[in-house]
């Protein structure tokens, strides 16, 4: 798989989410994600993330010991910052310098590893201006326990305000054919400091990958919340196009819908690494060609006339 860099880290230009594998997207299987994460090496991902809440640390432990024989070859990303131990009805979004630094301190430990490559602070701080989190996540580069800073779910101007303390090596949000709001307000930014664009939910979260239909969502599956179900309606005309062209060219919907973001570094000037997640090796298989497949000008522009159909952020 090709190269990218993220201000400076270099990874697979397409990583692999692994949140589905704790939380949120159905029952959960230890030794089939072990695989998954184990067969991703194999085919060139080396871009792991994975966050301290995703099964209330579960995640980083299976990730942790998925790569523990490749550590050299991969790069683990992981969050912070969002503290459900009162329930997810009560979350709190934290940054002050004391959680960050036990935050940073927990994940080693459940990675099994001496540096995490990539630290994100996973929502905006309520507990503390940015300015004082991204000043933590600072000391521990210097320290020698994280590489490289990120931020997740930022609008430009906490962005300025966070690069203007450390620089920032990327930026994860949802951004996909189905909802492109990063473009509304974020893409210039990212373009003017040099910053990389980490889409999560590339695929809408199933939704265009046509693997999904209501009646194969189990209870506990977060697609089955309001927001997501209104946004149902939107998916016949979203799947017919990008099916239509994944028929033409003989690929599946999955690899047209990642194809079309991973167009977008080329088209907007800035690093662009999708991290699509699955817990199945088949679909990982195929998701892992996208970064190959070529859409003319023309497929381009059908598959941009599609219009942002997301509705209000699912909290995952």
């Amino acid at each position: 798989m090709r190269r990218t860099s993220l201000a400076g880290l270099d990874v697979s230009a397409q990583g692999l989410g692994c949140m589905g594998m704790s939380e949120w997207y159905g029952p959960a299987d230890w030794e089939r994600s072990i695989s998954t994460i184990r067969r991703a090496i194999e085919l060139g991902v080396t871009l792991f993330d994975t966050a301290d809440i995703y099964g209330a640390g579960h995640n980083e432990v299976l990730v942790g010991r998925a790569v523990a024989h490749s550590r050299d070859d991969v790069q683990l990303a992981t969050k912070f910052g969002i503290d459900r131990s009162a329930g997810d009805d009560h979350r709190i979004h934290r940054g002050e310098t004391a959680y960050v630094k036990r935050s940073c301190e927990a994940s080693l430990i459940r990675l099994r590893v001496e540096v995490i490559d990539l630290f994100y602070v996973h929502r905006p701080p309520e507990t503390a201006e940015i300015e004082e989190t991204v000043g933590a996540m600072g000391e521990l580069v210097t320290e020698g326990k994280v590489r490289y800073l990120g931020l997740s779910e930022v609008d430009s101007d906490l962005l300025r305000r966070a690069h203007g303390v450390h620089p920032i090596a990327a930026v994860q949000t949802e951004y996909s054919l189905w909802c492109r709001t990063p473009e509304v307000d974020l893409l210039g930014t990212l373009r003017e400091l040099g910053v990389g664009l980490v889409p999560y939910a590339p695929l809408g979260r199933g939704f265009l990958a046509g693997s999904v239909s209501r009646g194969s969502l189990v209870a506990g599956d977060i697609r089955t919340s309001r927001p997501a179900m209104e946004s149902w309606q939107a998916i016949p005309s979203i799947a017919k196009v990008v099916g239509s062209i994944a028929a033409s060219k003989g690929i599946t919907a999955a690899q047209v819908a990642l194809a079309w973001v991973h167009a977008q570094q080329d088209r907007l000037g800035v690093p662009v690494v999708p991290i699509p997640g699955t817990k199945q090796v088949t679909w990982l298989e195929q998701n892992a060609q996208a970064p190959e497949v070529g859409l003319t000008e023309d497929e381009l522009a059908t598959l941009d006339g599609i219009p942002d159909r997301s509705t209000a952020a699912l909290q995952a």
